[in-house]
């Protein structure tokens, strides 16, 4: 597929703050005059390379916002060269290329999955097609299992299940078991229901009811689990930045219901779409140090504590309500009711 790379010149102006575009982005103490981009690489890891903040990278690349979104701009042999003065970052020489020349602009060829991800992939991969949440819209037009073919109760790989509301047009369903309800610890409103992926099915007759045969399956399926459409994977591979506009919320969840974790874990946010969180978004946490009384001369005094900046999360998934985000940052523990704002 073609992608064009060169040039990024572009004016970020309109995506910046007042205060991140009034200073420019620090570069790291041993930043590199270039860098050759290697297999494994991420965007958030060759952003670090360069510069202590790296969800600024935006800046320095000077890129519009269709390229943050979906930049497909850095494979494997590129090199990044770093000019000190902007700072900028631009795309120098391809290694192994001696007909290379600096042209405006520079298209090549190449495959997608190649494309250098924005953060691990291997950790994410699973989050980015599997449903996680559903809310009550998806739900009502969500499939239902009815029955199994034979007399076991659950059902696994090559075994056939039989269901009802399953959509003509779509053959490959995602089973999934609505486990727990995502709560707002502010507000008290349910954001939707945290699915448990149980595993792939695939229509082999439509009907009422239709017939299923179950293709993957990481837990056993039953009578009364649901299938929503499958979603096709993707290359996610946003370049980070920080939201435009102010944005707080708190942590609700962390994969695999621990209460808190640390470095390259999952957390589940309560805030989506409608807030204005988009994949790509870098949130700093913040940790929640309570309230204190205090009794003095003038009697008992309550104060709030000031909330402490520790570490930085990377949205990669957004839902209407509700976003997951991967920590990429941590001074200490990342626990439930933890807050998340503007870097």
């Amino acid at each position: 597929m073609i992608r064009i790379i060169f040039p990024l010149l572009f004016s970020v102006a309109t995506l910046l703050s007042a205060p991140a575009a009034a200073q420019a982005p620090a570069l790291a103490d041993d930043a590199p005059d270039s860098y050759t981009v290697v297999r494994g690489d991420t965007l958030w890891g060759i952003s670090g390379r360069f510069l202590r903040q790296p969800w600024r990278w935006p800046e320095v690349w000077r890129l519009n916002r269709e390229q943050i979104r979906n930049p497909h701009l850095i494979y494997p042999g590129q090199l990044i060269v770093l000019d000190r003065n902007g700072p900028y970052l631009s795309i120098g020489r391809r290694v192994g290329d001696p007909d290379y020349e600096k042209r405006f602009p520079q298209v090549y060829s190449e495959a997608p999955e190649l494309a250098i991800p924005s953060i691990p992939h291997q950790i994410i991969e699973p989050f980015l097609t599997r449903p996680l949440v559903v809310d009550e819209a998806r739900l009502a037009g969500a499939g239902t299992i009815v029955a199994t073919e034979t007399s076991r109760v659950f059902m696994g790989p090559g075994d056939t299940v039989f269901a009802k509301d399953v959509a003509a047009g779509t053959d490959v369903w995602e089973v999934v078991r609505p486990a727990k309800p995502l709560v707002d610890p502010v507000t008290g409103e349910v954001l939707g229901y945290e699915a448990a992926y149980l595993g792939t099915a695939r229509v082999v007759a439509h009907g009422l009811p239709a017939t299923l045969q179950v293709t993957t399956a990481v837990e056993e399926i039953g009578s009364g689990d649901r299938l929503v459409a499958s979603e096709r994977p993707e290359v996610f591979s946003y370049v980070p930045h920080a939201p435009e506009t102010e944005i707080g919320g708190r942590l609700i969840g962390i994969y695999r219901g621990v209460v808190e974790t640390g470095r390259h874990n999952v957390v589940t946010l309560n805030i989506g779409a409608r807030e204005g969180v988009e994949r790509g978004h870098v949130l700093a946490l913040h940790r929640t140090r309570g309230s204190v009384t205090y009794s003095g001369e003038a009697g008992k005094e309550t104060y709030d504590l000031p909330e402490q900046r520790y570490g930085l999360a990377f949205v990669f998934r957004v839902f209407d309500r509700v976003a997951y985000a991967l920590v990429m940052d941590s001074d200490g523990p990342v626990k439930i009711g933890d807050a998340v704002r503007r870097p």
